[in-house]
């Protein structure tokens, strides 16, 4: 599959400051919460939950922090309530965008989205003006550091899309099948995780020069800056 190279967003969030990992962890804590909150709180019994505790595992969030976001979703009383909205647009170059938040108050997130987008060169589109472009497939990142032929005659055996192997090793599923394919990896010893989630890959993506790709890359930056914005999925080529 073309496009392997776009994760060039896992080298920046291995490198990430102290600062910005805290932002990660904060924003996986509240999809935590939602997950547990949405359904049982044990993972085991809860697909959306288990998703989220293997992105944040993959994240290296700590364990204590896991649990304690599901142990709040768990406990007595009404708590927070979060709802969950998409925001679809265009960046610099017309690079295609879609924002997934998380939020108590639309009206306020919608302006720090709109007026985000709008001073970085970007606009607001409507519902489905770019969702189109993206699939939402099952995204397995791990280290390079496996016998290939072995794991490639292990993973092709399990039930995945398809699998690219350079600097990293990256493994597609189907949404249904994520979890499964996850626990066959663990099951092999194949653990050793760089990126484990659900995710939205672009059907195509877009080459621009170092120019305009420090453009789009800066409103990105400054979209997932937004407490309430949890996830920014786009098609430009890095």
């Amino acid at each position: 599959m073309s496009g392997h190279s776009k994760w060039s967003t896992i080298k920046r969030k291995k490198g990430a400051i102290d600062a910005a990992r805290s932002k990660v962890f904060q924003k996986l804590a509240k999809e935590l919460y939602v997950a547990a909150k949405g359904g049982d709180p044990d993972p085991a019994n809860n697909a959306s939950l288990r998703m989220v505790v293997e992105k944040a595992k993959a994240e290296n969030m700590p364990k204590a922090n896991i649990e304690s976001a599901i142990a709040k979703a768990a406990s007595k009383g009404a708590g927070e309530s979060y709802e969950a909205v998409r925001y679809e647009g265009y960046g610099p170059s017309g690079i295609a965008m879609m924002i997934d938040c998380l939020t108590d108050n639309k009206n306020r997130t919608a302006g720090f989205v709109r007026s985000t987008l709008s001073k970085r060169g970007g606009n607001l589109g409507t519902d489905g003006s770019v969702s189109y472009m993206f699939k939402r497939k099952g995204l397995i990142v791990l280290e390079n550091v496996y016998n290939e032929d072995k794991l490639m005659e292990d993973v092709l055996e399990m039930d995945v899309l398809d699998i690219v192997v350079d600097e990293d090793i990256t493994i597609y599923t189907e949404p249904d099948k994520f979890l499964e394919v996850k626990d066959g990896l663990d099951k092999l010893g194949y653990n050793k995780y760089i990126m484990c989630e659900v995710t939205f890959i672009p059907d195509n993506y877009i080459e621009l020069d170092e120019e305009a790709t420090e453009k789009v890359m800066s409103l990105v930056d400054a979209l997932e800056d937004i407490d309430d914005v949890q996830a920014v999925y786009h098609n430009l080529d890095i």
